[in-house]
């Protein structure tokens, strides 16, 4: 019999907490996998459902497609898709064993001539994509595609041959950035956070951090929002801020930026939460299900990047 007081329960979440209006948010609106998510990452539910969900996106190729990366339609596997799922394994502790061996060869089979990731392979020619995906006939190697990819796999210490020359054509890219884009950078910062080398990456994010401020690729200040102009062909207002780069404190990215204008990013962060509960999707709405698709997953990373900084949730 359980002690006076004793309880096996999680505390119940406040009514109207974040967490709580979110959750119905999600259930109003979210696929099966972001469902999912939600109930492991929040309610403590089981990573095996998540990983259930996961596999109908799977091909048999190894990669992922069926708009997995909602911004991507159609159901051949791309690079940007295998990436999205490497997140979802990452974020239930099973990115490891045979399904991560099948992706690794998936990636070798798709990889351009200098062992790394394109964004979009030609394939995705007759299928719907987000305008600003482009797709050519012969794409180059990418560090958008690829940085997160590698950054993953290092971080759940996978050991594949792929690794090797891709991990090479991160750190070239990384190291000769001179002008960039907010997204290109999170990319960077995904790599560098989990690289192998960590004299080497401090110093690369070092670098990128005195870039992203000197070129002003950070609204430091959410209530003067006008006096930060979004990146070419971006959408208005898809400003990006402290807690974009360092979505964790444990991120090398958190060091670009004092500690006031990482909590006002965060308040800022907080504050976004809309009446029913989901958070905003800031990219370019060019057709109604992928903007449907996104706002549970951007929903689910503001929750995550709260509560790794302390901040309220339940």
């Amino acid at each position: 019999m359980a002690e006076s007081g004793a309880s096996t329960l999680p505390p119940t979440p406040a009514p109207h907490s974040p967490v709580t209006r979110a959750e119905r948010f999600v259930w109003l609106t979210a696929r099966v996998l972001e469902q999912r998510l939600f109930a492991h990452r929040f309610r403590g539910a089981a990573a095996d459902p998540v990983e259930t969900a996961l596999d109908a996106y799977r091909n048999e190729d190894g990669g992922y497609g069926h708009a997995l990366e909602p911004d991507l339609r159609g159901p051949v596997s791309q690079p940007l898709h295998t990436a999205h799922a490497l997140r979802v394994l990452d974020a239930v502790a099973r990115c490891a064993g045979q399904r991560v061996e099948r992706m690794c060869r998936y990636l070798t089979s798709v990889s351009t001539a200098d062992g790394a990731l394109p964004a979009i392979r030609p394939s995705r020619r007759d299928c719907p994509t987000a305008p600003f995906v482009p797709v050519v006939a012969d794409p180059p190697s990418d560090l958008l595609a690829t940085g997160p990819v590698v950054g993953l796999l290092h971080r759940n210490e996978v050991w594949h041959a792929w690794l090797f020359r891709a991990t090479d054509f991160c750190w070239q890219a990384v190291e000769s950035l001179e002008n960039s884009h907010p997204y290109e950078i999170e990319a960077a910062v995904t790599f560098l956070d989990s690289a192998p080398d960590r004299p080497r990456a401090e110093a690369a994010a070092d670098r990128l951090g005195r870039l992203v401020r000197a070129h002003g690729l950070v609204a430091l200040d959410p209530d003067n929002l006008d006096a930060y102009p979004v990146a070419p062909g971006y959408a208005p207002g898809e400003h990006h801020f402290p807690y974009d780069y360092a979505r964790t404190p444990r991120s090398l990215a958190r060091a670009w930026f004092t500690d006031d204008e990482m909590a006002r990013s965060l308040d800022h962060l907080a504050a976004r939460q809309q009446d029913d509960g989901g958070w905003p999707v800031r990219r370019r709405h060019w057709a109604p299900a992928p903007a449907l698709e996104a706002r549970p997953v951007v929903t689910i990373e503001a929750l995550r990047t709260l509560s790794a900084y302390g901040r309220t949730i339940d």
